[in-house]
């Protein structure tokens, strides 16, 4: 039922934020599209049709995701998948009857802008963002 379109992005936990910025921007040739906040602590990178997100350790949106990464924690927070478009109830109905559990929509910033998305988990745990690409006008 489901056909992924693209890659969104991935979520990146970080303690070195401007190191991080100039490996992905200097050395891969990212560009930097939008920084939020410091307290909030996302700062997001371009990387063709997709979007790499720093999120630093010590921030809100960091600190969530427990301490800085090491060889043994985690810095990858989530990634995110672009749907077909498709109503967000049919999305829901056909994840709940796989027996997944489905977070509730809310409004993200992405790839392609602002648009309405969700989470799931894998089955080892790993958050997966789900995001129905908006039909053509």
């Amino acid at each position: 039922m489901l056909k992924i379109v693209a890659l969104d992005h991935i979520v990146l936990r970080t303690a070195q934020l401007p190191q991080m910025i100039d490996f992905y921007t200097r050395v891969l040739g990212c560009t930097l599209e939008r920084e939020t906040e410091p307290s909030l602590g996302l700062t997001q990178l371009r990387a063709g049709n997709a979007l790499i997100d720093l999120v630093t350790v010590d921030s809100e949106l960091g600190r969530v995701g427990g301490g800085a990464p090491t060889a043994t924690e985690n810095n990858l927070d989530h990634f995110c998948l672009q749907l077909e478009p498709l109503a967000p109830e049919q999305l829901s109905a056909w994840l709940s009857g796989q027996g997944v559990a489905v977070s509730e929509f809310e409004q993200r910033y992405g790839a392609e802008g602002f648009g309405s998305s969700i989470y799931i988990s894998d089955p080892d745990g790993n958050r997966v963002e789900l995001r129905c690409r908006l039909a053509p006008a």
